[in-house]
C-alpha cells in the first residue's frame, strides 16, 4: 500500500518502519494460541445465567431452591450473594467510568432488571448442559413496567424512570431533579449566536443512529477459582487485566492484593472487553463450591447483556461566508447510556468539531440511561456518530458555496494552534495532510462514470490517549531480550512495542521476546484501548531500553575497567571513546553478566498527560445505488490516514481498514433491532447484518506521518479513528448518486428507496 510523503518525512530507522513476523503469530495461525475458552482446570465446574426476558421490571421474589435440588447441580447465586459497594466514587476503566453500585447491579439485577437480557440469578453445575437445564428450574416473579428505548423519549417529563434515585447532573452540579437524564455538559468557544447572524450560509440537520454491537468473534468467557487461602484467580479474554481486578475489588469487596487476574489471548474486543459481566459470577460459585468454575457467553447473550455503542440522537448547525469559511457551529448531542449512566457522550462533544478551526462554537451534550443494555466503548467511542452529523452538514455547505467537498476542508482544516470547541489547543497535527493526500489520490482524480453512482468524502478525529504503562526487560546471557508488559495483545501490539525497544538499543528484532503478563507479574497497566498502547505501552519500553543501554554502558565499562563517562553506546555495541580498539556488542556484554555484577534488568513505567498527539483521517467512498431497491453497493474505499510514524505498516494498514469496514456497517447495515416491548429481534450475527468479504471491496490505504511531537519516535495512535468517517462519506456518495439525503443509520435500503420516492 502507498504510503504518502509529507514535508514532517522522519528519519529512516533501522528496525521502526520494517514488516517483521508478528511474534505470537504461529501459535494463532496453527491453533496453539490459548483463548479464554480454552482454559481446562481439575475438578471445573460450568456456570450459566439467567437473564431477563423483560426489558423494565422490578424483581419481586427469586427462588432458586429447585435449581439446587437437581443432582449435579452444585450452587446457585443472585445479587444478595454480592456486598452493597462501599466505594462511591467512580471507577477508571481505561475508556470510561463506573459507578460501582451500578456496576454490581448489572452484573446481577437487585431490586429492578434494566433490559432484555439483564442477569437475575446464576448456577454452578457439572457440565453446561445441566447448568443451562437448571435455569428453567429458578423462578423470578416480576412486576412488568413499560420500558423508554429511545433517547428522545427517555429526556421527557413524565417518562418512566429507571432510576428511582438518579437525579441529573447539570454542568457539574445537582439539580436534585428525578431524571433519565444522567447528565448535562456543554462546551462554548467565541459568540456563535452573533456569529451566525453574519453567515452567507447556514446549514442544519437532525441525525439519528442506532445501537450496534462490535461485533468481535469470541464471546465473553472467564474462569475463576477462589481458593482457600481467599486467593482469587482469574483468566479471561479482556483488554485489560488490570482493569478486570479493579472491578472484581469493587464488586465482590475483595482485597486487589488477594486478586489475580491472567489474560489469555483475546478474539477481538475494540472496547467491548474492558467491562466486566460473568467475572463477579464465576468467583463467587467457585469461593461457595471450592472448585473452578468457568462461564462462556451465547451469542445470544453477547447481544442482549454485554455493552454495544449507544444510540444517538445529534443536532448539528453550522454556516460560512459566500466562499465557505466556517464561522459558527452549534451541536447538540444527546447519547443512550443504556440502563446505567456513562455514555461515549464526553468524547462525542469534543471529536464533533474537532476537525475544523471554528473561531464561535457551542456543543451541548446529555447522558441518558434507556431500556438497553449499560453502553460501552466502541472503536473512538462517541465519534462515528457526532461526525455523521458535521460532516454531512459540510458537505451540503461545500455545494450552497460551490465549493468541492474537500477544499472547504482543506480551506477551514484544523492546525498547529487551533483550539478545540473544549479548550485545548492543537500541536503539530496532520489533518491537512491527509486532506491534501485525499485530493491527490488516483480515485479521487478519477471521474466516476455511470448512472447512479456518486463518491463522497468525509473526515475524522480521535485525540488517543496516554495512561498508565509498564514495562521490564529481562536480558538473557546470549544477548536476546525477554520483554515483559501489562498490555493485551489485539493488532499486533506486541511486535510494535518490541521494534521500539529494539529500536533503541540496535537489536534485531528477533532478538526480542515480547510477552504478556498477569497481574502480579508486571506494574499496573491500563487497558489496550484509546489508541494509547504503541504510544505509551511503547514509551516505557522505549524507558526501559534506555535503562538497558546505561547498564550495558557500566558492564562494559567494568569490563574494560575504565569510567562509564568513557564508554558510548549505538547501534548494538559499546565503544571506548578514545580506544577505538576497544568494541563489545551487546551479546557480549549479555554473555558476562554474571561476572560484571549479575543480571541486567530495565524497568520503566509511564503515565504520559501530554504529548499524546491525536489523529485524522479522511476517506474517499465510490457507491452505486440501486434506485429500485435502495441497496447501495460500495465500488471502491480509499483511507488516508496520519499514523505520526508507522512503526510496523502492515498494522497501521490493518487498523485503518479494520475500522474502516466497520464504519461501512454502521453506515449500511448494522443495529440493533428492538420491539415496542423492549425485546431484541436480530441478536444473532444471521440477523445482525454484518459486512462480509462479499459486501465489501478492497480497502485501500495511504499512510500519512506527521510525527507526533511528543513521542521520540513520533508515534500517534492508529486503532480508532478510521472508524468515524465511513457513514458520513457513504452519505454524501449516496446524495451524489441519488440525490437525496439520508440522516439516519444504518442507511438501509428501505430508507435508501423510501427516500427516492419521497423526493420524486
Amino acid at each position: 500500500m502507498p504510503v504518502a510523503t509529507t514535508s514532517d518525512a522522519p528519519t529512516k530507522y533501522k528496525t521502526i518502519g520494517t514488516r517483521p513476523i508478528r511474534h505470537d503469530g504461529t501459535d494463532k495461525v496453527t491453533g496453539k494460541a490459548i483463548y479464554g475458552a480454552d482454559v481446562r482446570l481439575p475438578g471445573m465446574l460450568f456456570g450459566q445465567v439467567l437473564r431477563s426476558p423483560l426489558a423494565h421490571a422490578r424483581i419481586l421474589s427469586i427462588d432458586c431452591s429447585k435449581a439446587l435440588a437437581l443432582d449435579g447441580v452444585h450452587a446457585v447465586m443472585t445479587s444478595k450473594d454480592l456486598p452493597i459497594p462501599t466505594q462511591s466514587d467512580p471507577i477508571d476503566l481505561g475508556e470510561t467510568f463506573a459507578n460501582p453500585k451500578y456496576l454490581r447491579d448489572n452484573v446481577l439485577a437487585s431490586d429492578k432488571v434494566l433490559y432484555q437480557g439483564h442477569a437475575v440469578a446464576a448456577v454452578a453445575a457439572s457440565n453446561s448442559h445441566l447448568a443451562q437445564e437448571a435455569l428453567e428450574h429458578i423462578q423470578v416473579e416480576y412486576e412488568v413496567l413499560p420500558p423508554v428505548m429511545k433517547v428522545l423519549e427517555a429526556m421527557k417529563d413524565g417518562a418512566p424512570l429507571l432510576h428511582d434515585s438518579l437525579t441529573t447532573q447539570s454542568l457539574g452540579e445537582d439539580t436534585g431533579k428525578k431524571s433519565n437524564i444522567a447528565s448535562y455538559t456543554q462546551f462554548k468557544l467565541g459568540d456563535p449566536e452573533s456569529a451566525f447572524g453574519e453567515c452567507a450560509h447556514v446549514v442544519e440537520h437532525e441525525f439519528d443512529t442506532a445501537t450496534v454491537h462490535q461485533g468481535y468473534i469470541e464471546p465473553h468467557n472467564v474462569t475463576a477459582i477462589w481458593n482457600q487461602d481467599d486467593q482469587l484467580t482469574v483468566w479471561t479474554s479482556t483488554q485489560g487485566a488490570f482493569s478486570i481486578r479493579t472491578q472484581l475489588h469493587a464488586v465482590l469487596g475483595h482485597p486487589i492484593s488477594k486478586i489475580k487476574v491472567i489474560p489469555t489471548e483475546i478474539g477481538g474486543g475494540f472496547g467491548g472487553k474492558i467491562p466486566i459481566y460473568t467475572h463477579p459470577v464465576a468467583a463467587r460459585l467457585s469461593q461457595k463450591t471450592g472448585r473452578p468454575v468457568k462461564i462462556l457467553m451465547s451469542r445470544e447473550n453477547e447481544f442482549q447483556s454485554t455493552g454495544p455503542t449507544p444510540g444517538t440522537y445529534v443536532r448539528v448547525k453550522m454556516g460560512t461566508n459566500a466562499a465557505g469559511k466556517l464561522l459558527a457551529a452549534q451541536a447538540y448531542l444527546a447519547y443512550e447510556a443504556g440502563a446505567y449512566p456513562g455514555s461515549a457522550i464526553g468524547a462525542g462533544m469534543m471529536c464533533v468539531l474537532a476537525n475544523y478551526d471554528i473561531p464561535n462554537a457551542v456543543v451541548d451534550g446529555y447522558d441518558v440511561v434507556v431500556n438497553k443494555p449499560r453502553s460501552f466503548a466502541y472503536r473512538a467511542p462517541g465519534a462515528t456518530q457526532a461526525l455523521f452529523g458535521t460532516e454531512t452538514v459540510l458537505d451540503e455547505l461545500a455545494i450552497k458555496c460551490g465549493v468541492d467537498p474537500l477544499e472547504i476542508r482543506i480551506m477551514n482544516t484544523a492546525h498547529e494552534g487551533t483550539r478545540r470547541v473544549d479548550g485545548l489547543q492543537y500541536p503539530r497535527i496532520g489533518c491537512l495532510e491527509t486532506l491534501k493526500a485525499a485530493r491527490d489520490h488516483e480515485q479521487y482524480r478519477t471521474p466516476l462514470e455511470g448512472p447512479h453512482k456518486g463518491r463522497g468524502v468525509a473526515t475524522g478525529f480521535w485525540f488517543n490517549a496516554g495512561l498508565q504503562s509498564s514495562v521490564v526487560a529481562n536480558v538473557n546471557t546470549n544477548g536476546t531480550v525477554n520483554l515483559v508488559e501489562g498490555s493485551t495483545d489485539i493488532g499486533g501490539s506486541r511486535t510494535s512495542i518490541a521494534m521500539q525497544f529494539a529500536e533503541v538499543l540496535g537489536l534485531p528484532i528477533e532478538s526480542v521476546n515480547p510477552q504478556v503478563a498477569d497481574t502480579d507479574s508486571i506494574g499496573y497497566t491500563e487497558v489496550t484501548g484509546g489508541s494509547r498502547t504503541t504510544f505509551a505501552t511503547g514509551l516505557a519500553a522505549i524507558g526501559a531500553a534506555n535503562d538497558v543501554s546505561s547498564q550495558v554502558i557500566e558492564r562494559a565499562a567494568k569490563l574494560w575497567e575504565t569510567d562509564p563517562e568513557s564508554v558510548t553506546y549505538s547501534d548494538g555495541a559499546c565503544r571506548h571513546a578514545t580506544d577505538g580498539d576497544k568494541q563489545l556488542t551487546f551479546a557480549e556484554v549479555a554473555a558476562k553478566q554474571a561476572e560484571t555484577g549479575g543480571p541486567i534488568i530495565g524497568r520503566a513505567t509511564v503515565n504520559p498527560e501530554t504529548g499524546i498527539g491525536g489523529a485524522f483521517a479522511t476517506c474517499i467512498a465510490d457507491v452505486e445505488v440501486d434506485p429500485e431497491t435502495g441497496k447501495v453497493t460500495v465500488l471502491r474505499f480509499t483511507v488516508v490516514q496520519d499514523a505520526g510514524t508507522a512503526i510496523h505498516p502492515s498494522y497501521v494498514e490493518g487498523q485503518m481498514q479494520g475500522g474502516s469496514v466497520q464504519g461501512i456497517g454502521w453506515a449500511l447495515n448494522e443495529e440493533y433491532f428492538y420491539n415496542e416491548d423492549g425485546r431484541l429481534e436480530n441478536g444473532t450475527f444471521l440477523d445482525f447484518r454484518m459486512p462480509t468479504t462479499f459486501d465489501l471491496p478492497p480497502i485501500d490505504t495511504v499512510i500519512v506521518e506527521v510525527p507526533n511531537p511528543g513521542h521520540p519516535f513520533g508515534v500517534r495512535g492508529v486503532g480508532e479513528v478510521s472508524i468515524g468517517p465511513p457513514p458520513a462519506a457513504i452519505a454524501n456518495a449516496i446524495y451524489r448518486a441519488v440525490g437525496v439525503r439520508l440522516r439516519a443509520l444504518p442507511m438501509r435500503p428501505d430508507r435508501v428507496f423510501s427516500a427516492i420516492r419521497d423526493a420524486e
